[in-house]
């Protein structure tokens, strides 16, 4: 007896056969266009920026004035034997003592300056300095090697 190969084929899912447990419609999201304009030229996220570069700016600003705020006559500072720009010649005078040298000139316009040099021995050939600058007995600035 001869039998003959029966063949099975089975629908593909792209068939009008429903499958067990999913939908036979195809739901499609429209799906938007990504936008033309670049991320960061977008308005919120301008704004954003803008705000964080404005806020960046004035905490730079403040931050020179936040010591003098915080101790306006410079008890702190003279205690700690820091000087501060804003600080009197007598602060200076309580906080550092009296200089090594001190050079007095005036400008065209009459203005009274003085730079204070102080010295500090490390050992008997190294020697460090420290300079300060004043105008009209107020400390503009200084600096040390």
């Amino acid at each position: 007896m001869a039998t003959r190969a029966q063949t099975h084929t089975t629908p593909l899912a792209s068939d009008s056969m429903p499958i067990a447990g999913v939908s036979a419609e195809i739901h499609t999201a429209a799906i938007e266009p990504p936008s033309s304009t670049p991320f960061l030229c977008r308005r919120p996220v301008r704004l954003s920026l803008y705000a964080f570069l404005v806020l960046a700016l004035l905490l730079m600003l403040g931050w020179r004035f936040l010591p003098g705020l915080l101790d306006p006559t410079f008890q702190k500072h003279i205690q700690s034997k820091q000087v501060m720009v804003g600080m009197s010649r007598e602060q200076v005078l309580q906080a550092w003592g009296s200089p090594y040298q001190t050079n007095i000139t005036h400008t065209n316009e009459g203005i009274r300056r003085e730079e204070w040099i102080y010295e500090d021995w490390q050992d008997a050939a190294n020697v460090k300095h420290r300079y300060l600058y004043f105008e009209e007995g107020v400390l503009i600035g200084g600096w040390y090697n």
